[in-house]
């Protein structure tokens, strides 16, 4: 089956052109191939981007890279990446850019990161556990260098 999705020409302007992108699920179109088989792929022999979110993790501590130039996910996670939950404001990379212009925070030992708001993380910050960073007013503030974390499996929030 075909999946359509209603799109518009620049992601950015919801008043642009409207478009629809048309695609087909692997699942769907591997049957289209007599013979063909799915090969699984574990979870720590890649690392998927599809949006921004990822990307911040990616660029994280979170990640190694190897000597062969592997990227793995870091020992110490465990095998598993953090959850992230960037504001809608993140969605494309030169947005996510004003949020890290100093490289991203360190997500060793965080769960889950949610960030709301306009916010520009300092060089140094640090996220354990669950974190939530809210910043409620109209311009951008800075989250200062320092460790923020959440504990006893709750989530610690900072108002900015």
């Amino acid at each position: 089956p075909v999946m359509k999705n209603a799109k518009t020409v620049d992601p950015r302007d919801k008043k642009s052109t409207p478009v629809l992108q048309l695609e087909t699920a692997m699942g769907a179109a591997i049957s289209c191939f007599e013979g063909a088989i799915a090969v699984v792929i574990p979870r720590e022999r890649f690392a998927p981007v599809k949006t921004t979110n990822d990307l911040l993790a990616l660029r994280s501590d979170a990640y190694q890279v190897t000597k062969d130039y592997r990227i793995l996910l870091a020992a110490g996670r465990k095998g598993v990446p953090p959850n992230i939950k960037l504001d809608g404001r993140y969605k494309f990379v030169d947005a996510l850019e004003t949020l890290i212009p100093n490289g991203a925070p360190s997500l060793l030992h965080c769960d889950s990161l949610e960030i709301e708001g306009e916010v520009v993380l300092a060089k140094g910050v640090v996220f354990k556990g669950a974190v939530v960073i809210k910043n409620s007013g109209a311009g951008p503030e800075t989250l200062v260098a320092g460790t923020y974390e959440g504990a006893d499996f709750k989530k610690a929030t900072y108002e900015l």
